[in-house]
């Protein structure tokens, strides 16, 4: 009885540190869309709330509805895509890049929110913190947020084309970090 307990502390706690070291934060460290939302909605900074709602990471959850990702998903063995762990670790940060539901202060649908680019946002997403970028930074802010990228957009995704993108030097590469960067910036132009 002693032993079957250590033993599965010992897995606990080893899927655990595997999940962490993959790149998944501690789901208690998010803050949600609606906390970055209260600040980042002003057209004055930005309104980066808006560029993120009309933009493609919030629909990601959604693209996995459409007859596309249904054929992808088909040819994997994914009976649904929008409710398989193997999509939703990169189109839901709700999954935390992991293929189970991690929080449920972030939602599936919501898709690739704000946390997923930047980093979970407990410990910086105060305007005493927020003032000062090398304050966020020690705080769990990624920046730039486009480190993140390439920890979906990579070749382990089954849509992956080596191909996608012709870099400055005129290389077919399948990820470009600087011209998908284009697509999806949200600047503050007050700064």
């Amino acid at each position: 009885m002693m032993n079957r307990l250590i033993t599965s502390v010992l897995c606990v706690t080893s899927m655990l540190v595997v999940t962490l070291e993959a790149g998944a934060a501690d789901p208690a460290a998010f803050a949600g869309v609606k906390a970055c939302r209260m600040c980042h909605k002003k057209e004055a900074t930005g309104n980066q709330y808006g560029q993120w709602v009309a933009g493609p990471h919030s629909k990601t959850f959604d693209v996995l509805g459409t007859a596309e990702a249904k054929a992808v998903a088909a040819t994997l063995g994914i009976p649904d895509a929008q409710k398989s762990g193997k999509c939703l670790k990169c189109h839901a940060t709700s999954y935390n890049l992991t293929e189970a539901p991690a929080m449920a202060k972030i939602t599936a649908p919501e898709g690739v929110t704000c946390e997923s680019c930047h980093g979970a946002g407990k410990k910086y997403k105060s305007k005493k913190v927020m003032v000062d970028r090398a304050q966020c930074i020690a705080n769990g802010m990624v920046y730039p947020a486009t480190q993140s990228c390439t920890t979906c957009h990579n070749d382990q995704s089954p849509t992956w084309k080596s191909d996608r993108y012709t870099d400055k030097d005129g290389k077919k590469v399948g990820f470009d970090v600087k011209k998908a960067y284009e697509k999806i910036k949200h600047p503050n132009p007050a700064k």
